[in-house]
């Protein structure tokens, strides 16, 4: 007797719907892994706009006036080149905290097929235009200010998007695990933008943000032609198909309207202030500002670290801090209620972060708690129980957290470009600060709930269950 083979045996073991979820776990694990992989070149190329000239060899058809800067980018050829750095790197974040709020009100409000799809788009175009500085030979820091704000509003369109849509596609039950595990493509994107970024940061600076802006608008465009946003616009879109082709006409009798009917959602998206009003909220909204600003600050000022202490080329330091977003991959739990032991031990390895190995072990402590509170704990929150029923929650609720998250996010950068100049084991002390103060408001959301019990998501449990 003749059998199927094993492997259609396995591909025909899953359900339809369940193809579906692989599918748009699938694409949406890809879109934000492009919205990283364009956010990374700067850090990689930031040891290239400034370098230390009296290592690198001169073409001996160029007339050196100045032999410390003459290989430096203007204007990041000055002694304050970290300052503008900072700025730079603030441009993006300070526009990116600011839309972040607004985000997800238009989130809430339009097809998240087309937000992302359009939000892609334009940030490709912007990540192109910041290289193509290079080309055109433009020192102006207000031309890459303005490229790298622009830049930061449109990129908000992307976490609120991809979260409301796994929301959307998988329950309560099972979501702690599989965006733990899907939350991987922040740092699968800072892996590859660091590799692209470094194969052209040491001939053609320019290249290394075309070529992540075009994987990314090309992302945008698949997104546009294949994205589901929930099941039941797959079940609506699939009746309408069949009324199209004349089939299963009974469907479509006197009952169609009611039919329909059942698979919108005619509920009102929720205010600011009506999310904000949801319990747990306000913690772990400040608890992500503080998270993300030391996530942010390595993700920044790493390569230019290395390439400072240990003195490695730009190409040698931006793969080596690959390293830390190894480590993110490696660490993605689903229980919230190691959070401490993430915060305390990231607290010591700050401060311990000279060792090159300790790259995997930074990074692996604080990306678990970051990952964690802005996949699950925001799915959790936006639909507590409190909003009785109301799916449309979800996207002002991830963006407001992660909104809250970035403003630590614009600060850790900046403040980083201040104190280096100082010396950069007083960076490490201002992360170490920070991981403190995580760590307090992390210890605020666990009280948050009344009557002795923590808050684990968004419900609330007696401490007995754990």
């Amino acid at each position: 007797m003749r059998s199927l083979a094993p492997g259609i045996k396995l591909i025909t073991s899953f359900s339809r719907d369940s193809w579906y979820r692989f599918f748009i776990l699938l694409l949406t694990f890809v879109f934000y892994t492009t919205y990283h992989l364009s956010r990374k070149p700067i850090s990689i190329v930031k040891s290239q706009l400034h370098r230390n000239c009296s290592n690198v060899i001169h073409p001996a058809d160029l007339n050196i006036t100045d032999n410390d800067t003459w290989c430096d980018w203007a204007p990041f050829d000055q002694n304050n080149y970290r300052n503008l750095f900072g700025v730079l790197d603030n441009c993006f974040l300070v526009a990116y905290a600011i839309g972040m709020f607004f985000s997800g009100i238009f989130g809430e409000r339009l097809p998240l097929r087309y937000y992302l799809s359009s939000g892609m788009i334009l940030s490709g175009i912007f990540t192109a235009l910041f290289g193509l500085g290079f080309y055109w030979q433009i020192h102006s820091l207000w031309y890459y200010c303005l490229v790298q704000a622009l830049n930061g509003l449109v990129q908000t369109t992307g976490w609120p998007a991809v979260v409301a849509c796994v929301g959307n596609w998988f329950g309560k039950g099972k979501r702690g695990l599989i965006m733990g595990v899907w939350n991987s493509h922040t740092s699968v994107g800072n892996i590859l933008g660091s590799l692209i970024a470094g194969v052209y940061v040491s001939s053609a600076w320019g290249l290394s943000f075309i070529v992540p802006g075009i994987i990314i608008a090309v992302a945008g465009v698949i997104c546009f032609l294949f994205l589901v946003e929930s099941k039941s616009h797959l079940r609506l879109e699939g009746n309408v198909l069949l009324y199209a082709c004349g089939l299963n006409e009974e469907i479509f009798s006197a009952n169609t309207s009611t039919a329909v009917e059942t698979v919108e959602d005619h509920t009102e998206a929720i205010s600011f202030c009506g999310a904000l009003r949801i319990p747990g909220v306000v913690e772990f909204s400040l608890c992500l500002l503080f998270a993300k600003l030391v996530s942010y600050t390595f993700l920044y000022w790493l390569p230019l670290y290395i390439a400072n202490v240990a003195h490695f080329d730009p190409k040698e330091a931006g793969d080596l801090s690959t390293l830390f977003d190894v480590g993110g991959i490696v660490d993605k739990q689903n229980k919230l209620k190691k959070n401490f032991f993430f915060f305390f031990v990231c607290i010591s390895s700050s401060a311990l972060f000279e060792p090159a190995g300790m790259l995997l072990w930074c990074g692996a402590l604080v990306n678990g708690p970051y990952a964690l509170i802005t996949t699950a704990v925001s799915a959790d929150l936006g639909t507590h129980e409190c909003l009785r029923g109301n799916s449309r929650a979800l996207s002002t609720v991830t963006a407001i957290i992660d909104g809250t998250g970035s403003i630590g996010a614009a600060v850790g950068p900046l403040l980083a470009g201040l104190i280096s100049p100082t010396g950069w084991n007083n960076v490490f002390y201002m992360l170490i600060a920070a991981d403190v103060l995580a760590c307090l408001v992390r210890l605020k959301a666990d009280v948050s709930c009344p009557g002795h019990v923590i808050l684990y998501g968004a419900s609330c449990y007696n401490t007995t269950n754990f």
